[in-house]
Parts: C-alpha cells; sequence; structure tokens
C-alpha cells in the first residue's frame, strides 16, 4: 500500500515470534505443547471444581472463571499462532484481526478485575470470617464477575473502534504474532496520540483501580494475619492466599510493562517475547500454580486418577 493511500487492508501480515525460519518447527512443537497443557490445566481445574462439592465455595467459584479465561485469552492467540509456524504466508483478515483484538481486551481486562474480586473475597475471608458467607454471597459472587466482564466490554469496544478507525497507509505488516494494540498503532500512519491516551486513560484506569483493591485488601489481610497467635494458624492464612499473588505478580508484571507506556519507547521486538509471556505462558502456569499450592484441589485429583482409585 503506498504511503498517503487512505484505504482500509483487507488483511495483515503476522511476522510472527521469529523471523528464522529454521526456528519455526521447534517453537511449533514447544508452543504446542504448552497451549496443550494450557487447555489440560484449565479446563482440568474447572472440571474437578465441578465435581467436588466442598469446592463449591466463593474461592473457587472465582478460581472457575480464572480458568475460564486464561483458557479463553489463551486459544484467542495460541492456535493462530501455531497455525503460522506450519504456514509460509502468515495472514490474518481484517475482520479476524479485530475479532481477535476485541476478544483478547475482553478477557484480559476481565482477568485485571477477577483477580482483585478474588482478593476482595481473600479479605473478607480472613479478616471478617463471620461475616464472610453473607458478604461474599453466591449472589454476590455473579455480581462481581459480570462485572468484570463488563468492564472488559467497554474497554474493548473503546479500544479496538478507535484503533481501527486509524489509516493503515504505510504496511500492512504487524510486528506480533496476534493483533495487539501497541504494534498496530506503531504501523498506523494516522496521528495516534488520542489512541495513546485512551490506551492509558481506559487500559491504566482499569489496571490500577484493580491493583489498588488487590494492594488495599491485603494490607489488611496482611494486618489480619499477623495479630493471629498460633504459628499454625498464620502459615494457614498465608498460604491461602500466596497462589493469588504469585498469579497477580506474573500478571500485572508483564500486563503494565507493555500497555503503560509511551508508544516513542517500544521495542516491537522486546514487546513480542513479552507478549508471549501473557499470552502463553501464565495462562499455562495459573492452574499449576493453584493446584501445587492447594490440598483440596490436590486431593480432588487424586481421587479422579485410576492410581488414586487404586490405592483408596
Amino acid at each position: 500500500m503506498k504511503k498517503g493511500n487512505r484505504t482500509t487492508p483487507v488483511e495483515f501480515v503476522l511476522l510472527g515470534i521469529t523471523e528464522d525460519s529454521t526456528w519455526e518447527g521447534p517453537l511449533f512443537g514447544i508452543f504446542l505443547v504448552i497451549y496443550l497443557i494450557t487447555v489440560a490445566g484449565n479446563l482440568g481445574l474447572i472440571t474437578l471444581i465441578q465435581i467436588n462439592p466442598r469446592l463449591h465455595t466463593p474461592m473457587y467459584f472465582f478460581l472457575t472463571n480464572l480458568s475460564f479465561l486464561d483458557f479463553c485469552y489463551s486459544s484467542i492467540t495460541v492456535p493462530k499462532m501455531l497455525a503460522d509456524f506450519l504456514s509460509k504466508h502468515k495472514v490474518i483478515g481484517f475482520s479476524a484481526c479485530v475479532a481477535q483484538m476485541s476478544l483478547f481486551v475482553i478477557f484480559a481486562s476481565a482477568e485485571c478485575y477477577l483477580l482483585a474480586s478474588m482478593a476482595y473475597d481473600r479479605y473478607f475471608a480472613i479478616c471478617s470470617p463471620l461475616l464472610y458467607s453473607v458478604t461474599v454471597s453466591l449472589k454476590i459472587c455473579i455480581l462481581l464477575v459480570t462485572a468484570c466482564y463488563m468492564a472488559g466490554v467497554v474497554n474493548s469496544v473503546t479500544l479496538t473502534t478507535s484503533t481501527f478507525l486509524l489509516d493503515f497507509c504505510d504496511s500492512n505488516i504487524i510486528n506480533s504474532f496476534f493483533c495487539d494494540i501497541p504494534p498496530l498503532l506503531a504501523l498506523s500512519c494516522s496521528d495516534t496520540h488520542v489512541n495513546e491516551f485512551l490506551v492509558f486513560a481506559f487500559g491504566g484506569f482499569i489496571q490500577m483501580s484493580s491493583l489498588c483493591i488487590i494492594v488495599v485488601s491485603y494490607m489488611f489481610i496482611i494486618i489480619a494475619i499477623l495479630r493471629i497467635r498460633s504459628t499454625e494458624g498464620k502459615h494457614k492464612a498465608f498460604s491461602t492466599c500466596a497462589s493469588h499473588l504469585t498469579a497477580v505478580s506474573l500478571f500485572y508484571g508483564t500486563i503494565i510493562f507493555m500497555y503503560l507506556r509511551p508508544i516513542s519507547s517500544y521495542s516491537l521486538n522486546q514487546d513480542r517475547v513479552v507478549s508471549v509471556l501473557y499470552t502463553v505462558i501464565i495462562p499455562m502456569l495459573n492452574p499449576i500454580i493453584y493446584s501445587l499450592r492447594n490440598k483440596e484441589v490436590k486431593d480432588t485429583l487424586w481421587k479422579v486418577l485410576p492410581l488414586g482409585l487404586t490405592q483408596h
């Protein structure tokens, strides 16, 4: 497309993770294994929670939704990336690019507030255990999760619409393995200052407001734990929060690095690596983190495995 030719591209070309074709075969194998672990881990965790009535509590309700979100936004990007490893023509249609970006923003934004909702749940479980069943009822849990998705939809409609109203007249080559906002803004020949502001304002509000909820919740949680006299009680309280804190650190660290910077500071080659972390690696790690540190989940898994059945 010639410069100044203000037409909407029919399709985009995705550069992918690497432009070295000799790496495509090994990377396909690696990411296929990672994706299969992601699918098995997240859907397996959802199944374990559903089959054990003891796990039908607010904490596991939120964990079910976290696994669903991880499965969804990983599935939006990874299958296309795997297909591109095996294809010489790494293209994605304009409409498919819009759909991929909009769905990804919905699920990623919803996960921010879902992690905040999980912190809210832990706050009342530890700081107000007598009021826990009232303050974190099933109705409230459903309302919180619904609000998470609504925030994601609002953010997605705003950022996706503003991005694809831009003119892409210089090139249609996206320096990434999926239709993400930063590489598309870098690709546009329009003035992107308004888009940068919207990404910073909407994305920043979602990330910072949800992170503030998490930080404030854990400030009160730590104070409450320090008041517990028994060492065993402190350890038990900390153990119920450790998995969530690990997931929060991984998710927010990469998301903030990716989106809360001016476009001028982007290094797209570096950002491709960071994108792999939050779209591919973190969705795989979350069910592992929650399973390995959760006795009830491990006990349920042991019971449904053939080995566990023979030994019990």
